[in-house]
């Protein structure tokens, strides 16, 4: 029986990501405060966060810092926009910190709500700018299969997903994607992650000259694939990869809204990586998630195409009326200084042996055949067969299981692309805390192998 509160739930709510059949039948969680890195339900049940919300609540819960800047905020200038040559000081403040802190030379910032919206404004901006070059067929975007960048039109059709295309009549043209960098997985037998790197740079470069350089204008990738299942790239792939783009000048973006802001252990995940790209796109940890806001932040060869096509139009018009919230701003700002003041990146580093040591000592269980990430950001990946990697058949939901036995383990995580089980907790759980996550999943996944012997899905 659902509880009075599910009930109401499941009449009233479209949930995200969510099987819409099957949460009528169990009924949604329902959580109702929050302190540090734990979250507890209606019943008073304390969870480990161990996803950080969606990647996003870097902070923590319950920090009064950004609970009392946004008030303050409130009672000052609850809302104003910046459209029409407008603007508020919370907004400049925030543009003036992000471009100190970005990884490469940004010209101006364009702010947004969220992740989906900054990469959809990417895209525009892209074509808007080589239509001030006098480019006007180079337009197309290459992405990656598995990247995840968002759910707009344009932002699901960057996204390499087949979840976020299948009947929503995705990608609209003029998107493509090329190869996932995942070594386990997509490696040829006895391939190096050297030679990996390298025949993904030949299968770009393969793909900009069958489509033309002439019409591919940009390529987006994340540092470290999120939602795609924590895919880290090797080594040398994004300097393989820059290669190319440089060859056919295409504008290269990176999507750090996940790993932007300590995820890596760097202030952008970009600098972890060794990328250099044109434009970047954050969100989530901007505000460390305690009010939506999003933003892109570009070079000048985009800002004075932005200008050139201002002087001829008469107006740039783009922009959401939310853009630059007075609030989120505010909070925004105050979540920068915190990141600052208590060297919250400094101590991500710090973190990282542990948090890496306690992962790689998953693969040691038999249902775990990679267990991969970087920073404090992992994917573990379960598989039937552990010598032949053989994956387990999707619709028995392996993952999926393993989540629900950790959520009766009392600790919150995700399964994602195929058998994949994400964890990224807040940047400020501590050593304890990290143990007590990978205590927690290795119950769960203890629980997970004793169904799967149980319903004999293991090979033999």
């Amino acid at each position: 029986m659902l509880t009075n509160l599910q009930a109401r739930d499941v009449e009233t709510l479209i949930h995200p990501y969510t099987n819409l059949v099957a949460v009528r039948e169990t009924g949604p969680l329902i959580l109702e405060r929050g302190k540090g890195v734990w979250v507890t339900d209606v019943d008073g049940k304390p969870y480990l966060e161990g996803m950080a919300g969606l990647w996003c609540t870097a902070l923590g819960y319950g920090n009064e810092e950004l609970v009392e800047a946004a008030a303050e905020q409130m009672r000052k200038l609850p809302f104003t926009h910046i459209f029409g040559g407008k603007s508020h000081d919370p907004a400049i403040e925030l543009a003036e910190k992000l471009k100190e802190m970005a990884p490469v030379p940004i010209s101006k910032v364009f702010f947004t709500c969220s992740g989906s919206e900054a990469n959809d404004t990417q895209m525009k901006l892209v074509w808007y700018m080589n239509n001030a070059l006098g480019r006007p067929k180079k337009k197309k975007i290459i992405s990656r299969m598995r990247a995840y960048h968002g759910v707009t039109i344009a932002s699901a059709s960057l996204t390499g997903l087949a979840g976020n295309h299948n009947d929503f009549d995705l990608p609209i043209a003029g998107v493509r994607h090329t190869t996932c960098p995942h070594h386990y997985r997509l490696a040829e037998a006895g391939e190096s992650e050297e030679d990996f790197a390298t025949r993904l740079a030949a299968d770009l470069e393969a793909l900009i000259l069958a489509e033309g350089p002439e019409t591919v204008a940009a390529f987006i990738a994340e540092p470290v694939m999120g939602a795609g299942g924590v895919i880290v790239p090797p080594k040398t792939y994004y300097p393989k990869i820059q290669a190319v783009l440089e060859k056919y000048d295409v504008f290269f973006i990176a999507d750090e809204v996940i790993c932007g802001f300590g995820r890596l252990g760097t202030t952008f995940g970009s600098e972890a990586m060794e990328m250099k790209p044109d434009s970047i796109s954050i969100a989530k940890a901007l505000s460390s998630a305690y009010q939506p806001i999003g933003a892109v932040m570009i070079p000048e060869i985009m800002y004075e195409a932005l200008l050139t096509e201002s002087a001829k139009l008469g107006s740039f018009g783009h922009g959401y009326t939310y853009s630059g919230h007075p609030v989120a701003a505010a909070v925004a700002v105050k979540t920068l200084e915190i990141y600052e003041r208590e060297s919250i990146f400094e101590r991500v580093r710090a973190k990282i042996p542990q948090f890496a040591a306690r992962r790689a000592a998953l693969e040691d269980h038999p249902l775990v055949g990679e267990a991969r990430g970087a920073g404090l950001v992992a994917g573990i990946e379960l598989v039937a067969d552990k010598k032949t990697k053989h994956q387990f058949d999707p619709k028995l939901g392996v993952a999926a299981k393993t989540v629900a036995f950790c959520q009766q383990e009392g600790l919150i995580l995700r399964n994602v692309f195929g058998d994949a089980v994400t964890i990224c907790p807040p940047l400020v759980i501590s050593p304890a805390e990290i143990d007590e996550l990978f205590d927690r999943l290795t119950r769960a996944l203890d629980r997970t192998l004793d169904w799967a012997v149980r319903e004999k899905l293991l090979a033999a």
